[in-house]
């Protein structure tokens, strides 16, 4: 079917999420996608739209933890000509550019508690204001949400809150890691050698079978994005038809029976910190390698007791 066309998968657990995801489709229903960063929630976002009754309208993303605060709720709303300094012209804003389609708010978590309050009327009352303006507009928009964050615990810490929780949490959806589809892991790597290869006009006839072998028995903490950054590291460093690929951190050894994943998961990234000489942010650092936000990967590193060597 040509509106989950993105989903490579062999996987029963993800099969089960997209029954799911199209029987919601259907409603107008809010839906909060939950799921560690890299793992495909705004790719499941996108299915639900085309799956539902606003695929011919636009679907909007924007990453609520990427843009600054202070920015963040006239890129929602839009501004009016003078309601700031910088402000030389009237701006629509994302929810008049999604109107009648969809609206997917990717890492919600991190929105400040102020513009909650606004999110929270849209929800109700399907209006909104832009920044300097006093007049309702009507927001025709299908809101999905996702976050990597446990918004329960962030209620608690009083950073979420509860009300705009139980509005956005009208039907949840747990985005599976890849760790927990490991079968979908060659036809993954089938579709992103087919991708890079006619990009980098490589020819690839086969992986490996070792390479295959280690790639299924390798944790994954950067998800899908992790493994489509190593994909496309091999293929560039190619040579011939036959593709070797390594996951980053010398993972070629299976991890040692009976270690958690959590201890896994500790022991790879502290062997990638180490071969960018514990460097999280910029091109090579420890958080690109991983496929992985440098501030997701500094709070897993706090979760994970990682620190750097004295």
């Amino acid at each position: 079917e040509e509106w989950r066309s993105e989903f490579i998968t062999h996987s029963p657990v993800v099969e089960e999420l997209l029954g799911q995801a199209r029987l919601v489709a259907s409603s107008d229903a809010s839906i909060l996608i939950h799921g560690a960063s890299g793992s495909g929630k705004e790719v499941l976002a996108r299915a639900i739209h085309k799956a539902s009754p606003r695929a011919k309208h636009p679907f909007i993303a924007v990453n609520c933890g990427a843009i600054p605060e202070s920015l963040l709720e006239s890129e929602l709303f839009g501004h009016t000509k003078g309601a700031f300094t910088g402000a030389t012209e009237n701006y629509g804003g994302l929810f008049q550019a999604a109107n009648g389609g969809t609206l997917f708010l990717d890492e919600a978590g991190d929105m400040p508690l102020a513009l909650q309050v606004k999110l929270l009327r849209v929800l109700q009352e399907r209006t909104f204001e832009r920044v300097g303006s006093n007049k309702s507009i009507e927001a025709d928009v299908r809101i999905i949400a996702a976050t990597h964050r446990n918004l329960e615990e962030a209620i608690t810490e009083g950073k979420f809150r509860e009300d705009l929780f139980y509005r956005l949490n009208v039907f949840p959806i747990e985005m599976p890691p890849l760790r927990d589809r490991v079968e979908d892991i060659p036809k993954l790597v089938s579709a992103l050698v087919g991708e890079f290869g006619k990009a980098m006009g490589k020819n690839i006839e086969s992986v490996a079978k070792e390479s295959m072998d280690t790639l299924q028995r390798y944790s994954w903490p950067g998800n899908v994005r992790e493994l489509r950054n190593v994909i496309e590291r091999a293929m560039i460093m190619s040579r011939g038809p036959r593709l070797r690929i390594q996951p980053p951190g010398r993972t070629g050894v299976a991890p040692a029976p009976g270690l958690t994943i959590a201890e896994v998961d500790r022991e790879h990234i502290r062997r990638v910190l180490e071969m960018t000489g514990w460097r999280i942010r910029g091109k090579r650092g420890a958080a690109d390698l991983l496929g992985l936000r440098p501030t997701t990967l500094e709070a897993r590193m706090v979760r994970l007791g990682i620190h750097r060597p004295t």
